[in-house]
């Protein structure tokens, strides 16, 4: 059994701990909570991972090139207050909205990238700083979320895409199968993935080898917040208004799904599929702790320990090679 392990790729091996891991989780909370595993639970959770796995889609692209997005947080509270504020309500403004919420995340992951490769400034700087900038422009232009139009709903298609049911699939899922499958392709089938993973990799060797180094990263911090912005438009339309603190909790869970999920946070080696199941790991082992009422604070230790538990794995994994 060892030796069939050995044989898989390092990458294909991680994304079969991460699976693994998310499988187990599950298991354990079947036998210890009777109904844990049913399809009605697990698709509350899936649900929930779903909107963990935007935002780290574009973390890991980020990630991938030896980098960091903090800004994630406002620039999903900002989105979603742009959804809002923006349509009013009103279907026909719809699309506006949509492009609007999207356009303020592409110009912070510019505004990031830029700052990162052409001016030098360190990630964990500039993407802190946007996230300050962001905050402070979301809530002096909201007025604290007190503006009229503040009190918006969004457009109800808009809703309805979040919250619907295909069949028994909700669509919020194939909404997130369909950046899986987007993020999968950009990155395995296209020369544009192939040129990151090189970055990622070692970015002197692929700038000789006439790699456009610079601008792979922009491009890859301008998709961050773009996913980041979409995170916020699919939060906002799950919940119907936009809140304060909406993206805090998705700064620190989206960077857990990425290296539970088996990306190096070194760069160069991870897919998105390790991620998604990291997404759901980290929501089932929250899930698991609240089913058996453990306090807040056992949670958030239990939490960080199954964590550093499946980093040591692949620590261990990646000393072995």
């Amino acid at each position: 059994m060892i030796d069939m392990i050995e044989r898989i790729p390092p990458d294909t091996r991680r994304i079969v701990y991460a699976v693994a891991a998310a499988g187990g989780i599950l298991a354990a909370g079947a036998i210890v909570h009777p109904g844990f595993a049913s399809w009605t639970s697990l698709r509350a959770m899936l649900i929930v991972a779903s909107f963990i796995g935007f935002v780290a889609a574009g973390q890991m692209l980020v990630v991938l090139v030896g980098g960091i997005d903090l800004s994630m947080p406002w620039v999903l509270n900002g989105a979603a207050i742009v959804v809002t504020t923006t349509s009013l309500g009103r279907t026909d403004r719809l699309g506006q909205a949509v492009l609007a919420a999207l356009a303020v995340g592409a110009a912070v992951g510019l505004a990031n990238g830029l700052g990162v490769a052409w001016l030098g400034v360190p990630a964990v700087v500039m993407t802190l700083g946007m996230n300050g900038v962001m905050e402070g422009l979301s809530l002096g232009l909201s007025k604290g979320l007190t503006c009229p139009s503040c009190a918006s709903y969004v457009p109800d298609p808009l809703h309805r895409l979040v919250v619907g049911r295909l069949g028994p699939l909700p669509t919020e899922l194939l909404v997130w199968a369909g950046v899986a499958l987007f993020v999968t392709v950009l990155l395995t089938f296209t020369t544009f993935g192939r040129r990151v993973y090189a970055v990622g990799t070692n970015p002197r060797a692929a700038f000789l080898a006439g790699v456009p180094v610079r601008l792979v990263t922009v491009v890859l911090y301008t998709l961050s917040g773009v996913f980041a912005a979409f995170a916020g438009i699919a939060l906002v339309s799950y919940g119907g208004q936009p809140s304060l603190g909406l993206g805090d909790p998705y700064l620190f869970e989206s960077i857990a799904a990425v290296v539970v999920g088996g990306v190096s946070i070194l760069g160069g080696r991870g897919h998105y599929a390790g991620v998604v199941a990291g997404s759901v790991t980290l929501v089932a082992i929250v899930t698991l702790l609240q089913a058996q009422r453990v306090p807040e604070y056992g949670r958030d230790v239990i939490y960080g320990l199954v964590i550093l538990a499946i980093l040591f794995t692949y620590g261990r994994e990646r000393a072995d090679d």
